[in-house]
């Protein structure tokens, strides 16, 4: 017997939006009737009973994840990477606890996937005011380390992929210590982000212990064997810094913020947004270093455009307004760093 179709796409958004006022639902209620509707056209397609628990499952992590973070957003955050493995007597667990340590002194919290090792020596470096847990469920790991376990400032994840997201898309800044399988993805996926623009620029840190060679080694192979074949840029490490000091660690993460701080597009401008204004002289300086990172024009201020007041978009905030070259976006970071170096 041939299955009745369903109703039309479009009927389908118009009967869910009339859900969603019916609810109550006026803030964002666009994007609460968008997600609906595609949960809805899910079961009209057919889709399978799997394919629906794997979505409904990232749904209800993500709120869970948004729910905990929320009260937080005003703090700036920075996420630190390792190993589980790694013991309380290696030196890499000291180097952890004091580099959180620090940035915790400075008003940051402290996000790690409330494990062991690595992370354990971070939010004991943080405390447990500072720090922020995004757990994953394994078999071998049944619950968050001991400084994060029952704290509300803690949420657990089933799928990798979810757990990931949320571990950089709440944090300014990255640090990432030597680690395992995991530790790799997670700073191959930071990199692959800020490569191809995916992400804001934002620092990282490739923190090893005084005479370590993990991170070394690892820039060595991205020399001799990506740039050489030219799989990479040979600059792409650039963004990155490489370093057994966690005071260098932690001046580059401050200093990341010294004076840049957001950006984004509007149109085929982008839009970087400053917390001191710039003089005419250093917006000079900047169009004689980066103008031919321009599609067009120049590096000019400009004030809160149309789409960033009717969203309340940071419109306090100095703006400098240019047509970048999409393709020049890892190229954003040096940009940065020339803003930070302008003297108020």
């Amino acid at each position: 017997m041939e299955e009745t179709p369903g109703p039309p796409p479009a009927d389908v958004n118009r009967l869910v939006a009339d859900l969603v006022g019916s609810l109550g639902i006026t803030v964002n209620a666009d994007r609460v009737t968008e997600i609906l509707t595609t949960a809805a056209l899910l079961g009209l397609d057919g889709t399978r009973r799997l394919d629906l628990k794997i979505t409904a499952s990232a749904l209800a992590e993500m709120r869970d994840a948004f729910l905990m973070f929320a009260p937080y957003g005003d703090r700036p955050k920075v996420t630190i990477f390792g190993s589980a493995r790694t013991s309380s007597s290696d030196p890499l667990y000291t180097q952890t606890h004091d580099v959180a340590k620090a940035l915790a002194s400075e008003g940051w919290m402290v996000v790690t996937g409330a494990g062991p090792g690595i992370m354990l020596a971070a939010m004991e470096g943080a405390g447990i005011d500072a720090s922020i847990g995004v757990s994953i469920r394994l078999p071998f790991e049944t619950r968050a380390n001991d400084v994060i376990h029952d704290d509300p400032k803690h949420v657990s994840m089933k799928y990798f992929f979810t757990r990931k997201l949320m571990l950089v898309k709440e944090s300014r800044g990255f640090i990432a210590m030597p680690g395992g399988f995991g530790t790799l993805d997670e700073t191959l996926e930071l990199l692959t982000l800020q490569q191809t623009g995916k992400a804001e620029p934002t620092p990282i840190v490739l923190l090893d212990v005084p005479g370590g060679t993990y991170w070394r080694g690892f820039t060595t192979f991205v020399r001799n064997e990506l740039a050489s074949r030219r799989l990479v840029a040979p600059d792409d490490l650039d963004r990155v810094l490489v370093t057994d000091s966690v005071e260098a660690a932690v001046k580059e993460i401050l200093g990341f913020w010294r004076n840049y701080h957001s950006m984004r597009w509007v149109g085929p401008r982008l839009i970087v947004r400053t917390r001191h204004e710039l003089s005419t002289e250093q917006i000079a300086g900047l169009n004689e270093q980066f103008g031919d990172r321009l599609a067009s024009g120049s590096i000019e201020r400009t004030p809160p455009l149309p789409p960033e007041v009717s969203g309340r978009d940071e419109i306090d905030l100095p703006r400098l307004a240019m047509r970048w070259q999409q393709h020049h976006v890892g190229d954003l970071h040096h940009l940065i760093r020339a803003i930070n170096a302008a003297e108020p």
